[in-house]
Formats: C-alpha cells, sequence, structure tokens
C-alpha cells in the first residue's frame, strides 16, 4: 500500500490516509445577528465535498475564541452555543464519511478587523461591522492597518481563558482533534516574533517571555482537551526576515517545548507575520521547515505548500519528510484529490455507496 494512504494514529484517534485539508478562511459567515460566526449551508457543503472525496483529516478554517478575534466580520467563531450546534451539523457528515474533524483556534490579533479578500481585505471599522484590533504591542501590521491596542496583562489572561472555553466548546461540537493558530501573523504569533512584540513585562523581550503566552494557551487548551484526543499547534517556522523576526531555530527549540506541554503535532508553515518580505515560493517550498522539526526533535509534523501532485505528497511522507500532508488550494481545486491520487498510487479511500458507480 502507498504510505500516503497508511492510517495514522495519535493518541487514540484514528486518521484514515495522510492526505488532510489545512484550514483556509470561507469568509461566509453572518457578520451580525444571532446566527454570527455560525457555519451555514456553504460551510456544509464545502467541507462536506471533501469528505466525500475522501480526505481522511479536515481541520476547520481559523475559528475565531472571541467576535474581536475574527479576521473578519464574516468568519467563523466559536463562543457561544448557537455556533456550536451548528458544526455539530458538519462533525456528524465527516464523521459519517470515514473523516476526521478537527478546529483550528484562533485570534487575529493586530490583523482582525478586515474585509474579505475578494473585496480588497482592507480593514473594515464600525460602519462595516468592523472592531479596533489588539496585539501584544501597539505595532501596525503595515501602513493600511491601524494601529491596535496594547493588551493588558489582565485582558492577556482573559483571552487565555477564551481559548480555554472554546476548546470545551469544540468538544461539544463533535470535533476530534484542536489545532491552536500560532501562525500567519496572527495574535500567537505576534507574541512570539520580536518583529512585533516589542513588550518590556514578562511577556516580551526574552525568547522566554515571547513564548510564555503560547504555552499558556497551550495548557489550558490541553486542560479542557481530552487526554485520548490529539491537539496540533500551528507555527510559521520563519518570519523570513534576516534579522529581528521567529526564526527556524526558534522553531525547532520551541516544538520540543510545545511536544512537553502536550502538542501531538506541529503544522509547520511559515510568514505572515511581516508585510513586503519576499518569499521563494516553489513546489512544496515549505517541506524542509517540517523535516528539520521532524528530524531535529521527537515531534511528528505535518507538512504544507505547493504540494499538488501524487507522487511529489507520496515521496514527501515516504522519505520521512512529514508524517502527513496537508492540501490547501489544490482541495479547492479538486475536492475528491485524495480518491484520484490512491488510484493513481494504490491506495485506498472510502467512497461513499451512492458514488460505487465511479469506482
Amino acid at each position: 500500500m502507498s504510505t500516503l494512504f497508511q492510517p495514522y494514529t495519535l493518541r487514540d484517534v484514528t486518521i484514515p490516509n495522510r492526505v488532510w485539508m489545512p484550514p483556509m478562511c470561507q469568509y461566509s459567515a453572518a457578520p451580525e445577528g444571532p446566527e454570527t460566526g455560525a457555519p451555514g449551508d456553504w460551510h456544509f457543503a464545502h467541507y462536506a465535498a471533501r469528505a466525500a472525496g475522501g480526505t481522511g483529516l479536515i481541520v476547520m478554517e481559523a475559528t475565531a475564541v472571541s467576535p474581536e478575534g475574527r479576521i473578519s466580520p464574516y468568519d467563523l467563531g466559536i463562543w457561544n452555543d448557537t455556533q456550536v450546534e451548528a458544526f455539530r451539523r458538519i462533525t456528524r457528515f465527516l464523521v459519517s464519511q470515514g473523516t476526521v474533524p478537527a478546529v483550528q483556534l484562533a485570534h487575529a490579533g493586530r490583523k482582525a478587523s478586515t474585509e474579505r479578500p475578494w473585496k480588497g481585505g482592507a480593514p473594515v471599522g464600525p460602519d462595516a461591522h468592523g472592531w479596533r484590533p489588539v496585539a501584544p504591542s501597539a505595532v501596525a501590521f503595515d501602513e493600511r492597518h491601524p494601529v491596535p491596542d496594547e493588551l493588558s496583562v489582565d485582558r492577556i489572561r482573559e483571552i487565555v481563558g477564551e481559548f480555554r472555553a472554546a476548546a470545551r466548546r469544540a468538544l461539544a461540537a463533535g470535533f476530534e482533534i484542536a489545532e491552536v493558530h500560532g501562525a500567519h501573523g496572527y495574535l500567537i504569533n505576534e507574541f512570539l516574533s520580536p518583529h512585533s512584540n516589542h513588550r518590556t513585562d514578562a511577556y516580551g523581550g526574552s525568547y522566554e517571555n515571547r513564548t510564555r503566552f503560547a504555552l499558556e494557551v497551550v495548557d489550558a487548551v490541553r486542560e479542557e482537551w481530552p487526554d485520548d484526543k490529539p491537539l496540533f499547534f500551528r507555527i510559521s517556522a520563519t518570519d523570513w526576515l534576516e534579522e529581528s523576526g521567529w526564526t527556524p531555530d526558534d522553531t525547532v527549540r520551541f516544538a520540543s517545548e510545545l511536544h512537553a506541554h502536550g502538542i501531538d503535532l506541529l503544522d509547520v508553515s511559515t510568514g505572515g507575520n511581516a508585510s513586503g518580505v519576499r518569499i521563494p515560493t516553489g513546489p512544496g517550498y515549505q517541506v524542509p521547515f517540517a523535516a528539520r522539526v521532524r528530524a531535529e526533535t521527537s515531534m511528528p509534523v505535518a507538512a504544507v505548500g505547493l504540494i499538488t501532485d501524487a507522487e511529489q505528497a507520496e515521496k514527501i511522507v515516504a522519505n520521512g519528510e512529514a508524517d502527513a500532508v496537508l492540501l490547501g488550494r489544490e482541495l479547492l481545486r479538486n475536492p475528491s484529490w485524495a480518491r484520484h491520487a490512491a488510484r493513481e498510487l494504490g491506495g485506498e479511500v472510502h467512497v461513499p455507496d451512492q458514488y460505487h458507480r465511479s469506482v
């Protein structure tokens, strides 16, 4: 059997294959009213199609732990019970197809309160359902973004509590895996990087201080998340800055600490915390960062970044560069990518009875 289509077990959860879907925001939730932040018909159809297509694990898009934690007013959230019930509809269907449902718990920090990408993605104010963003330091992401409010220590502690409550609700919503979003220039990443964290208190300055908030969040979520269920952490392995940023060396060091705090797998991406940087993209361009973490620590990893064809994905897993691959844009293009890849590689995936004539 193809390595890509072998099951993978973390704690007591077995994922049927190594073809996974990463979080990709749909910006399609209601921005106001009783259904604010709750998934709707679009989300159900979107995720259900990838599950029916054989994807082993689906990580739900960035799901905010509070209203101010959304990237846009149209993002998903999990801060109330109405949202929990709406998520249950999706998780039930994913499980029925043999797909493991996961959720990414997130806070957008200084990159919050923006318009949808197809509307330009610019920051929005109260007249467009927006709000004032918060961050570790009063430093704007770029010239388009407003200067955020610097978080007080009391507010930092409240946000840790919001992550804790979100984990509790995620469990009630039927998710089998939770992922803490520490990448792409959002709040946790902002604390980690000296590029965005200019604090002089216990949450800034030294590496130990800059990682404090992330570890407090992980500890809070892990305390709520059952021992038999895995917890992931998504990280930007580098800011792509020559100086004054988070580095691959920091990532390797932090991976070991995260593992000690109960993280079961590191979802390795890059960038997003500094505007205007040049990123040398190409097929599998982020895989070496995941491979280094896997080689130098005991932490399992998932790789992402322009992974598009079956043979490429198979080699990444078979060669030990990663334990699984996350396909983003390719799964947007082809919801049944896993089924087609299995046919090409001689693997097997679940096929719905209704599609049996296509086998």
